[in-house]
C-alpha cells in the first residue's frame, strides 16, 4: 500500500500569556462575530484567531483545561492573550482570581 501522510497532531501549541474573563456587563450583547454573547457558554475572545477556532486553555497555576470556541475579538488590555466567558473561567478556576497565566493550544 502507498505510504499515507501522518495526520496532524490534534493540539498545536499557540501561545502563553495572561487570561482574563468577562461576564454580566456583556451578557446578551453582540460579539464581533455577530453571535450574541452568552457568559454561560464555553467561548472566548482572541485578537487574531479565526472565529470558530476551538482552543484548549490550560491554567498554568493549577493544570486545569477547558476547550473554548473563539467568537469575539479581544482582550484589549496590554499583555493579555485571551478573554474567557464566565463559564470557561469557572472551569479553570479563574473567576475568583480575575486573571491568570495560561497556555493556549489549537484543538481545531
Amino acid at each position: 500500500t502507498p505510504a499515507r501522510s501522518m495526520p496532524k497532531p490534534s493540539l498545536v501549541y499557540l501561545e502563553q500569556g495572561t487570561a482574563s474573563w468577562y461576564g454580566d456587563k456583556f451578557h446578551g450583547r453582540k460579539t464581533s462575530s455577530g453571535e450574541v454573547y452568552n457568559m454561560n457558554k464555553l467561548t472566548a475572545a482572541h485578537k487574531t484567531l479565526p472565529f470558530g477556532t476551538v482552543v484548549r486553555v490550560t491554567a498554568l497555576y493549577n493544570g486545569k483545561s477547558v476547550d473554548v470556541v473563539i467568537n469575539d475579538r479581544g482582550p484589549f488590555t496590554r499583555g493579555r492573550v485571551i478573554d474567557l466567558s464566565r463559564a470557561a473561567a469557572q472551569e479553570i478556576g479563574l473567576v475568583g482570581k480575575g486573571i491568570g497565566p495560561v497556555k493556549l493550544e489549537i484543538v481545531k
